[in-house]
């Protein structure tokens, strides 16, 4: 999942959330040494805006932005019992969105290492459970349309396909189409997942 680039606000700190397998707790800089890999490595890095990041203090410094105060939560996620991030899950409130209540975009990223074991899905169903806990009445995401992993989660998780959007992304690649999926409140609870 694409990185939203949004006028930062004020937000609440992430809190730690954990699953049967996961333990999600806030992003730190501190995590680059272990994230640098995942980052680095360009085909999964092939979807984000900025493409892959070259050393660990590039690594640190996007880490930095990612974990900023503002209006993007971003929880790391680690196994149960191991602290080393293994990728993340960020909530954004949408534009116009201060009051943190109505409307958020998440994102996500995976190392490779722990594909096809359903962490991805299960972290980001955490964040999904916490954000509408918390009174949110719509998740997004945006995704790139040639980015079939991230769409078929979204999909496995109840999102479903809103829009097109041609040429929205600059980003290494050049210009990116864009997906974007949503999920309401009421939706996720009827579907049991809540």
């Amino acid at each position: 999942m694409r990185r939203p680039d949004r006028k930062r606000r004020n937000a609440a700190h992430s809190p730690v959330l954990k699953t049967r397998r996961l333990r999600l707790r806030p992003l730190v800089e501190e995590d680059a040494p272990a994230l640098h890999p995942m980052l680095a490595d360009a085909d999964l890095m092939a979807y984000s805006a900025d493409g892959p990041l070259g050393s660990v203090d590039d690594v640190r410094s996007y880490l930095a932005e990612e974990a900023a105060p503002g209006n993007q939560r971003t929880w790391a996620i680690t196994r149960t019992g191991d602290d080393r991030a293994i990728g993340w899950v960020s909530g954004s409130e949408a534009d116009g969105e201060s009051d943190g209540r109505g409307v958020t975009e998440i994102g996500f990223i995976l190392a490779r290492e722990a594909w096809g074991r359903g962490i991805a899905r299960e972290a980001v169903s955490a964040v999904i459970d916490r954000l509408f806990a918390e009174g949110r009445s719509r998740v997004f995401a945006d995704a790139d349309t040639e980015n079939a992993a991230s769409i078929v989660l979204l999909e496995r998780l109840g999102f479903r396909r809103e829009r097109l959007l041609r040429d929205e992304w600059e980003t290494h690649l050049g210009l990116r189409d864009s997906l974007i999926y949503g999920l309401c409140a009421d939706s996720w609870q009827a579907a049991g997942r809540a």
